[in-house]
């Protein structure tokens, strides 16, 4: 039976999805991509009734972090990136935050390999780094309630835009390739921005695969 309870709200100048990840046996919560609006995300936390323990960043872009620092600050918790994100989380200049909003610099508290699994708020979680969007965009796969977090790897029917500094067409599909080719079809899909899908969906019928 799952412990999984997940909620989202759409945060942000381009409709980006933060997720709510809580333990239905502990309380325990995570938060993915905390882009905007940090008081949207305490609302969110408190009619959940979570009790915040991590946030899970898939990538350093403006639209994914606005709101990290209130949100650690607020609930004394760590932040998790890939490790080849840690510049990009640094720079506000690469991050496009002193462009899009007010400049921010996020050091992460955990770095991670990939294909790392750690524990986290009584789930066991496994970060594949799957550049191409940005050199370290990730995403957080939780085998035992077959869901996959994708940031701007994976879209429903697409993939992330490739024209940022630090993209590259050429690793977004072999991202792709990589998530489709190693997760189960019955794998639950849900992007950083739009609707929700299935590996097995993209199998078939994304054009980049």
């Amino acid at each position: 039976m799952s412990k999984l309870e997940m909620q989202q709200c759409v945060l942000g100048q381009v409709f980006t999805n933060c997720y709510f990840l809580k333990n239905k046996e502990t309380g325990e919560l995570l938060i993915v991509d905390p882009g905007d609006y940090a008081e949207k995300v305490f609302q969110k936390v408190s009619l959940m009734q979570g009790k915040p323990v991590g946030i899970l960043l898939t990538h350093g872009h403006f639209d994914h972090i606005m709101a990290v620092k209130e949100v650690k600050e607020k609930y004394q918790i760590p932040v998790y990136a890939c490790m080849q994100e840690e510049v990009m989380l640094a720079e506000p200049t690469i991050n496009m935050t002193a462009v899009y909003g007010s400049a921010c610099s996020i050091k992460p508290d955990v770095l991670l390999d990939d294909g790392q699994i750690f524990e986290a708020a009584g789930f066991s979680i496994q970060m594949f780094h799957t550049p191409g969007h940005t050199k370290g965009s990730c995403c957080y796969y939780i085998k035992d309630e077959g869901v996959l977090f994708s940031g701007d790897t994976l879209f429903c029917g697409s993939v992330g835009r490739t024209d940022f500094p630090g993209g590259s067409s050429a690793e977004i599909v072999r991202s792709l390739h990589k998530l489709v080719d190693t997760l189960p079809e019955d794998t639950e899909v849900f992007p950083g921005h739009g609707a929700s899908t299935t590996i097995g969906y993209e199998k078939r019928y994304n054009p980049f695969v």
